[in-house]
C-alpha cells in the first residue's frame, strides 16, 4: 500500500491482482488522476471493461466503499479463503445473503430483493434459523 498512488502503481497492482487470466468482466475506477489513459489501456489489455464512476458523484465510490467494508466485515474477516474458486463461491454465497436475507435500516429492515419485514408477530410465535455462509450468518423467519 502506498499513500500516493500514481498510475505506474496502480498498473503494478492490476498486474499482481490479475496474473493468471483471472481477471474480473469489469472494474469500476473513480476520476482520480491516477486513473489515467494508460491504467484504462491496461485494464482492457486483461480483457477487463473498466467502468468510471460518473463525473461529479463522488457518493458513487463511497457505495461501492461501503459494500467493500461490508463484506469484508461479515465475510471475509471471519473465513480463511482456500482459493480463487472457494473465494468465488463464498463472494456468490455473500452477494445471495446480502439480497436476500440480511436486513438493512435504510431499507426499514427490508432486504434490497424486497423481503418485508414481519410486523407485530404474536407473542407465541416461534422463529426459524436458516444458517447462511456456513453457519457464519442465519436468516431469521417466523415459524409456521
Amino acid at each position: 500500500m502506498t499513500k500516493h498512488p500514481n498510475s505506474s502503481w496502480v498498473i503494478q497492482q492490476l498486474r499482481e491482482a490479475f496474473p493468471y487470466d483471472s481477471a474480473p468482466g469489469y472494474l469500476i475506477f473513480d476520476r482520480g488522476k491516477q486513473f489515467n489513459e494508460e491504467v484504462i489501456d491496461t485494464a482492457k489489455s486483461f480483457g477487463i471493461q473498466p467502468k468510471r464512476t460518473s463525473f461529479r458523484s463522488p457518493w458513487q465510490n463511497g457505495v461501492a466503499e461501503r459494500w467493500v467494508g461490508n463484506c469484508r466485515r461479515d465475510l471475509n474477516d471471519h473465513v480463511i479463503v482456500l482459493n480463487e474458486r472457494h473465494l468465488k463461491r463464498l463472494m456468490n454465497d455473500y452477494v445471495r445473503y446480502y439480497h436476500e436475507d440480511r436486513t438493512h435500516l435504510a431499507l426499514s429492515k427490508e432486504t434490497p430483493s424486497s423481503r418485508e419485514a414481519e410486523s407485530n408477530p404474536g407473542a407465541g410465535c416461534g422463529v426459524v434459523s436458516t444458517p447462511r455462509l456456513g453457519g457464519l450468518h442465519h436468516r431469521y423467519d417466523l415459524a409456521a
